[in-house]
């Protein structure tokens, strides 16, 4: 390939998405899913940030993705799912539904990763965990039942299998639309703006 060809290719999205090894092999952190995963948003290009509260790239993520989530098109959906490689950040995925079960995702998802990060919360201690909580206005006994129940331990699970599916090997990562994942980069979501282009076109 003549250096001309090879820098078109790296340049353009429609490149790596015709050359995905070409792509992963620059280092791009772009990878076309082989087969496509099915997506939740018919109607919408779906977007998928996996993650893990124990993540100090999650967290540092987290600033730009609330910029970057503010001018998110209409025909864009955006969702959190909690990467799930063990039991550990199976717990801490167990936290997260919990807080959505309870209404309080939108509240506590920032503070929670704040609490972990800066003041060194560690989730896996009940008693630290409820302690925090309970400075939170939050029921600590309420929070443990809905905890253990059926709802949210299957939601764990389910995220244990879409972290398999998509082939997550690290966090953050991004999923969008089923077809492709891009890795955690100083311009990941930049890449994730390109390949929603991608998907728009050929909708």
């Amino acid at each position: 390939m003549n250096p001309h060809r090879r820098k078109l290719l790296v340049a353009s999205l429609a490149g790596l998405v015709a050359a995905p090894a070409l792509a992963q092999n620059r280092g791009s952190g772009i990878a076309e899913l082989n087969p496509p995963q099915p997506v939740e948003a018919k109607d919408k290009i779906e977007v998928i940030e996996f993650f893990w509260y124990g993540c100090i790239h999650c967290y540092n993520l987290e600033p730009r993705l609330d910029v970057w989530l503010k001018k998110l098109p209409p025909d864009v959906e955006f969702r959190r799912v909690p990467a799930v490689f063990n039991d550990r950040w199976g717990h801490d995925a167990a936290i997260f539904y919990t807080l959505d079960a309870l209404g309080l995702l939108e509240k506590l998802h920032r503070p929670l990763f704040d609490a972990i990060h800066r003041d060194r919360l560690n989730t896996a201690s009940w008693p630290a965990l409820s302690a925090w909580l309970e400075r939170q206005g939050v029921d600590p006994k309420k929070f443990e039942a809905t905890f253990k129940s059926f709802a949210v331990q299957a939601k764990a699970k389910r995220a244990t299998r879409l972290t398999s599916d998509f082939r997550i090997d690290g966090t953050p990562a991004i999923a969008v639309h089923g077809r492709y994942t891009v890795s955690s980069s100083n311009d990941m979501l930049e890449s994730v703006d390109k390949l929603i282009a991608v998907v728009r076109k050929h909708k």
